[in-house]
């Protein structure tokens, strides 16, 4: 088993990665700076509370034992967020980025799987989404991880750094025999704010009804954390048998508006979810729909969870047993 290190690894899906890594028994280590994420989400005597622009405790780290690969989530992640403070982002993901790149590169360690995202194809030309599809973000938090992407392409090529980049759309979801879910603060997605407005009866807000799309509301295709963990495996075993770089969709390949994702969740908790419309957010694209064949064939990957209901339904338990004292 490999000795692995989970940057982010405190926060939704770098812990459910690194639960599943321990499962598999890979050796993980995780660092993260706690601005986002949380201690209790990391089993004990694992985490290491460093940021990534600290480069002495980066290579302390480093130093304290061989890492035979990184799986790279640190970031910051809300879309709204990063159009109001776009330096922000850059600051963050993509110049955390570099810190931790350089300190790969000085304690020779070859091989990262990124965590990437839909954002960076914008608004596309159609859907699904192949990973040859132009890339145009839409918003900061976009750009900020294409152009990681970017340095990545690069240190493949002049410096044998060897990585897989998955473009995933939009997380959701929980494991409950790990005990984690989302705890976002302020919560940026959708399936969490719909079931916190069910708990809590305060409406939620639908951003925009006159998209192109149906029910004219937002389009995403959701996919599973349990599932993205899994993705992130498949890619971590690929790399470590000396596999090529590559750039992978994680995503089911079905999309579901804004609406049909109220429905699901009234179907779920068996109540009326509150809600009301305002206006459109900016850096929203109409619709993302990812086409993931390349990720099912070259990595064998399939996501286990294939019904939005599901998906719905483990974030539930998750909020009903998170807020159960509330």
């Amino acid at each position: 088993m490999a000795s692995i290190l989970v940057t982010g690894g405190a926060g939704y899906i770098g812990s459910h990665t690194a639960h599943h890594l321990l499962e598999q028994g890979h050796d993980v280590q995780v660092l993260d700076d706690l601005s986002k994420g949380f201690a209790h989400n990391v089993p004990e005597g694992r985490l290491h509370v460093v940021n990534l622009h600290d480069c002495s405790a980066l290579d302390r780290l480093f130093s304290s034992r061989r890492f035979d690969a990184v799986i790279h989530f640190a970031a910051f992640i809300a879309v709204g967020e990063s159009v109001r403070e776009p330096e922000r982002y850059f600051r963050n993901n993509t110049g955390g980025s570099l810190s931790l790149l350089d300190a790969m590169r000085r304690h020779d360690v070859r091989r990262l799987v990124f965590s990437s995202t839909a954002a960076v194809y914008g608004n596309p030309d159609s859907v699904p989404i192949p990973e040859c599809a132009p890339l145009r973000p839409v918003n900061p938090y976009g750009e900020s991880k294409l152009m990681t992407e970017t340095t990545l392409k690069w240190l493949d090529e002049c410096a044998g750094l060897r990585y897989a980049a998955l473009r995933y759309f939009n997380a959701c979801g929980a494991e409950e025999r790990f005990g984690i879910g989302e705890e976002h603060e302020p919560e940026p997605h959708l399936i969490p704010l719909i079931l916190r407005a069910v708990r809590t009866g305060r409406p939620l807000t639908v951003f925009g009804r006159d998209y192109a799309t149906p029910d004219g509301t937002c389009v995403r295709d959701y996919v599973h954390v349990s599932d993205l963990a899994s993705a992130h495996l498949r890619a971590l075993e690929a790399l470590l048998a000396s596999g090529p770089s590559g750039v992978f969709n994680a995503g089911t390949g079905r999309g579901y508006s804004v609406l049909e994702v109220i429905r699901a969740a009234e179907k779920v908790t068996g109540a009326a979810v509150p809600y009301t419309f305002g206006p459109r957010r900016e850096g929203d694209p109409a619709e993302l729909v990812a086409d993931s064949s390349k990720l099912q064939k070259a990595l064998g990957w399939k996501p286990r969870y294939d019904t939005l209901e599901a998906m719905v339904a483990s974030a539930w338990a998750f909020e009903s047993r998170h807020h159960s004292g509330d």
